[in-house]
């Protein structure tokens, strides 16, 4: 997933004002803090008018302090976790860059090799053949260290030369253009290095930012129920009692939480549902074909052997969701969801399922990151043992089952499936990631025993 800063990004910026003024800018953001006034507060507010009202607009900047804060904060988040996309990249863009010039460099070095053992043969044989100059005597003295070397000494033999120009300026060429492509490889992988601590320090700036983000909208969601009930009990004129505010802000969070709850379970029961309508068919397919191809399948590849999602398989990893797999890894066109679009390229696999649906652990490991970030959306990295980190992106809102820091087991649900970011509807978008750079998840996955 490749792109620069999203026009959500920007306006989401910019609609703030005053309230982050400066966040564009790397200035630090001040923690929110407020003293909230108790239900004895606000009943003794009610017995008088004018304490009352004194309340009331208390309240209310309270109200508007925690929705301020959480604008900000999570705007904070969102461009730093758009920044920390953006560093990979480039660091990804970085290392491909640094590969591709060492390897012309030794695809070089070897033709010079090869074009300056012809000439050696060459310069054999003449020897052999009596049609030697002085010069023979001292290349055969001792043995070259190597192409340099030997076309050093083969340019001091004037008739081998004139004799094979083109092949010995091709040698010569070919030894010049490997010592200037590894040259520029050196300076590549200098860059490389440095993009690389870039990301690095990226990936540590969004995760703060993003628990930021976290512990605002936590603050907002435990205070703001309870302080527009209190609005609402100092601007009520009957005699409804501040008990009955109370208890009906206990019995909404109680629905939300039940709501949430039927939500998921649903969610999972028609991904289960999904899953095993898809091994039936792979199933049903592999039969017809073994039945077409005499009793032999074929082996194709990517079959049933390596269960559903969550099934942890011998290896110790893991298909981290149910569904089937709607893109794969490699180059596409552009992607526009929820006011984002991306560019070409994709660098992961999109496991389609419904909304809700649990994603699991690929294997065991330690969050490294678990916040929004531009174009994954709500997004989760997992570290494991062997320093592969997988990536899983697009989870829905308050979907975290997991935070930042956390040990998770192989299989374990960590989130569930949404459409955050630059989606079109509900999937997983997940990733591999080896030596910081992401892979092709598919054959990974498929060499651990894992089916997809």
């Amino acid at each position: 997933m490749r792109r620069g800063i999203s026009r959500r990004n920007a306006i989401g910026l910019g609609v703030l004002g005053v309230a982050v003024a400066g966040a564009g800018f790397g200035i630090a953001i001040p923690a929110f803090a407020a003293t909230y006034p108790s239900w004895d507060d606000v009943e003794k507010a009610r017995a008088n008018q004018s304490a009352k009202g004194v309340e009331i607009a208390r309240i209310e900047g309270l109200i508007n302090s925690l929705e301020a804060d959480v604008q900000a904060k999570q705007a904070e988040a969102e461009r730093l976790g758009a920044e920390y996309q953006l560093a990979l990249i480039a660091y990804e863009d970085a290392v491909a860059r640094a590969e591709a010039l060492q390897a012309q460099a030794d695809a070089e070095k070897a033709r010079a090799d090869e074009t300056a053992a012809k000439l050696g043969v060459l310069a054999a044989q003449q020897y052999r053949t009596g049609k030697s100059d002085a010069t023979l005597e001292l290349f055969f003295s001792d043995s070259a260290a190597g192409a340099d070397d030997l076309l050093g000494r083969l340019g001091t033999m004037d008739r081998l030369v004139a004799a094979n120009r083109d092949v010995y300026a091709d040698a010569v060429g070919a030894r010049d253009n490997a010592k200037s492509l590894s040259d520029q490889a050196a300076v590549a992988r200098d860059e490389r290095d440095k993009r690389k601590t870039e990301a690095e320090q990226k990936l540590i700036a969004a995760q703060a930012a993003a628990q930021a983000a976290e512990a605002a909208l936590a603050a907002q969601n435990e205070h703001r129920d309870v302080l527009q009930a209190q609005l609402a009990a100092l601007r009520d004129t009957t005699a409804t009692t501040i008990a009955g505010y109370k208890a009906g802000v206990e019995a909404r969070r109680k629905a939300r939480e039940e709501a949430r709850r039927k939500a998921r379970e649903e969610a999972a029961r028609k991904a289960r549902e999904e899953e095993a309508r898809r091994i039936a068919e792979e199933k049903k397919r592999r039969e017809e074909e073994a039945a077409n191809n005499g009793g032999s399948s074929g082996g194709s590849s990517g079959g049933s052997s390596g269960g559903s999602g969550g099934e942890v398989q011998p290896s110790g990893w893991v298909r981290p969701a149910h569904g089937w797999i709607s893109s794969w890894f490699g180059v596409r066109g552009s992607v526009c969801g929820n006011g984002i679009c991306t560019t070409s390229g994709h660098r992961g696999i999109d496991f389609a399922s419904s909304c809700g649906s649990p994603i699991y652990a690929a294997a065991s490991g330690t969050v490294i990151f678990a916040g929004y970030s531009g174009d994954w959306g709500n997004y989760i990295q997992v570290r494991h043992s062997d320093g592969t980190v997988t990536g899983y992106a697009h989870i829905m809102p308050g979907g975290y089952n997991v935070g930042y820091g956390a040990r998770v087991r192989a299989g374990q649900v960590i989130a569930y499936i949404g459409s955050t970011g630059a989606s079109t509807g509900c999937h997983l978008h997940f990733e591999v990631y080896r030596g910081g750079v992401r892979i092709d998840p598919a054959p990974f996955l498929r060499a651990r025993g894992v089916s997809v």
